[in-house]
């Protein structure tokens, strides 16, 4: 009777290390997904998966997923520190979100992952069924956002950010348009803060850039135009250096915090600078073409 049990417990052991051993083996540290994929493969290089979600559960925390070849990959929920590459050349990552938000970041207010998105195209679909947000970050350590097109989401933004921790939002080299915001900052505890650079923030309803409670955005040599308000304050303040705000209603909107705008060109806007209660400091390098309302600039001192 001693050895059966014996026997048993062994054996309990090696199916348990077994499960263990085949549960890390799942986890790689780069997948891949494919057009022709498919979600029930290990998601490597010879038998890629078919969607973003598919992939998500065979990566490793600070992994990274890889587009293989064109495809639309789907909406997804990211939980944990990651990287999702489009690639350029043979792949092209395509998230077509019509009636959803495109990626959902949301690490259930622990505000630890770090998570990438690279040379995607976001799309919320046609004027019919149109995509809430394109990328709905809800909590979270850091969001790269790196030569991405985000566009077609009426809900709140293509980026929206209402973030239950604080985090720091880097947007570099994409474009936002066709939204009924660009970007989107806002947050229930702590603070955002958002680095955009080198982005084209156009043809959006309302804002091209929305700075909320406690949200804070340094924009730098970025083209923000054909917007209702081209930045609005809001609640949060921006930074602006070497950015062309053109064909707005409004270009700036400061609201009553301090905003700053150094080598920034403005014009075509209905009003140029907006000031309801709040200051616009300026270096005083600027080109302002159109209507400063509700007060002057505030010099800067100089350096």
């Amino acid at each position: 009777m001693n050895k059966f049990r014996f026997t048993i417990k062994v054996l309990a052991i090696a199916i348990f290390m077994f499960a263990f051993a085949s549960l890390a083996q799942a986890q790689a540290s780069r997948t891949w997904v494919s057009g022709v994929g498919d979600d029930a493969n290990p998601c490597s290089r010879t038998a890629p998966c078919k969607t973003f979600a598919g992939a998500i559960s065979k990566t490793a925390a600070g992994g990274e997923i890889d587009c293989l070849d064109p495809g639309g990959f789907g909406a997804v929920t990211i939980t944990k520190s990651l990287t999702i590459d489009g690639t350029h050349g043979g792949g092209f990552g395509s998230i077509l979100a019509s009636s959803t938000n495109g990626v959902i970041v949301n690490d259930s207010g622990a505000g630890t992952i770090i998570v990438t998105l690279r040379s995607l195209s976001i799309n919320g679909g046609p004027p019919t069924t149109p995509g809430l947000n394109g990328i709905r970050f809800l909590s979270g350590k850091i969001l790269n956002v790196e030569d991405c097109k985000i566009f077609n989401f009426t809900q709140n933004a293509g980026i929206d950010v209402q973030s239950s921790t604080s985090a720091l939002i880097n947007v570099s080299d994409t474009s936002l348009f066709n939204n009924v915001r660009g970007i989107r900052l806002t947050t229930s505890a702590g603070f955002v803060n958002a680095n955009i650079f080198n982005c084209q923030i156009k043809s959006n309803t309302n804002e091209g850039i929305r700075l909320e409670a406690n949200g804070f955005a340094n924009i730098d040599n970025s083209n923000i135009g054909a917007n209702a308000t081209g930045v609005s304050c809001n609640g949060g303040a921006a930074n602006l250096t070497h950015d062309q705000l053109s064909g707005n209603a409004t270009g700036l909107a400061a609201g009553s915090s301090t905003s700053r705008i150094g080598g920034c060109t403005f014009f075509g806007n209905t009003t140029a600078v907006s000031i309801a209660g709040g200051a616009v400091k300026s270096t005083g390098d600027n080109y302002i073409d159109g209507p400063i309302t509700g007060g002057g600039l505030t010099p800067l001192p100089p350096i």
